[in-house]
């Protein structure tokens, strides 16, 4: 996809941070599409926070050009503000406020004229399902429930752009299931959206998606284009002994991962190359008895193939 600057939310050149001689962000390229879900991905401490402290303007960078909304950042930041939405991974709300004191008083904050947050707070009340808890404290609500409460004070000013860091990882599959449904209802009304996950199923929702490993990015593009591109890499192997299977393909050359589901082998190689006629040659000479066939790749798979092989860095990465 390749968007004019007016149909971009944000783009970022060479976008990097340093923290002394750490690089926690390492010259990274973003283009993210408006009314876009974008998902970003990565292993703990690949970056992901820090690459969107900096979009939001929170965090200085080293070095790079950012674009936000038409906006340059970090110069600009102030004014960004008034036109995103930020939900990080820990509820951020006051527990002991109800539903309605806690968005009252997100709007004055945001200094939303009294009568328009009234009107603007009906209306989350109704959308996210709190008609009959408005007087309920946010501190005595389930994880999804604050969840939602968190979405809706993070959109009372109809933000264009929202960003939101790791927002579903302590909620159960139905919470996130109905939280994606308010994404994409928010996307169709026109609002950008960059989301960091560590679900691959919530990976594959998404529009485009990126992946940091230790500041890098090594991965950009739609999910189609992304499992695509591993096309003929990934087989699966039926064995009549999964575990020593597993333990003797580990061990062969070419292979970058092998993980069981199941009764199950998934394969992971690093080049197509005929995968699965070697493997069941190696499975064959090691006397193990079992069937390989190929299989189409999955989101898991490019995560796996992006993240693995790349020469560590004798340093930790930041968050």
């Amino acid at each position: 996809m390749n968007a004019g600057a007016d149909e971009l939310a944000i783009r970022a050149r060479g976008l990097t941070k340093r923290f002394g001689s750490l690089a926690a962000v390492d010259h990274v390229d973003l283009s993210v599409p408006r009314a876009n879900v974008y998902g970003f991905l990565g292993p703990n401490g690949s970056g992901k926070t820090t690459t969107i402290r900096m979009l939001c303007g929170l965090l200085t960078p080293s070095e790079g050009d950012v674009e936000v909304l038409g906006l340059r950042i970090p110069e600009q930041a102030e004014e960004l503000r008034k036109r995103i939405g930020y939900m990080t991974q820990k509820f951020s709300l006051f527990d002991d406020l109800t539903v309605r004191e806690n968005l009252e008083f997100l709007a004055a904050v945001q200094d939303i004229p009294r009568a328009k947050a009234a009107k603007r707070i009906d209306e989350l009340v109704e959308q996210y399902h709190f008609a009959d808890r408005q007087k309920q404290l946010a501190g005595t609500m389930s994880g999804g429930q604050k969840q939602r409460l968190a979405l809706a004070g993070a959109v009372i000013q109809n933000p264009e752009l929202l960003f939101l860091d790791e927002p579903t990882s302590a909620v159960d599959p139905e919470s996130r299931r109905d939280f994606w449904e308010k994404l994409f209802d928010l996307a169709d009304a026109g609002t950008t959206i960059l989301v960091s996950t560590h679900y691959m199923d919530e990976a594959e929702r998404c529009h485009r998606i990126a992946i940091l490993d230790r500041g890098v990015l090594v991965a950009d593009g739609t999910p189609d284009d992304l499992t695509h591109a591993l096309a003929g890499r990934t087989v699966e192997v039926l064995a009549a002994q999964p575990r020593r299977a597993q333990q003797m393909l580990v061990n062969v050359p070419g292979v970058l991962s092998v993980a069981q589901i199941g009764n199950t082998l998934r394969v992971l190689n690093e080049s197509n190359g005929e995968a699965a006629a070697r493997l069941q040659k190696a499975l064959t000479d090691a006397g193990l008895e079992a069937t390989v066939a190929a299989t189409h790749p999955n989101l898991e798979d490019v995560f796996v193939a992006s993240t693995r092989g790349r020469a560590e860095k004798p340093q930790e990465r930041a968050a």
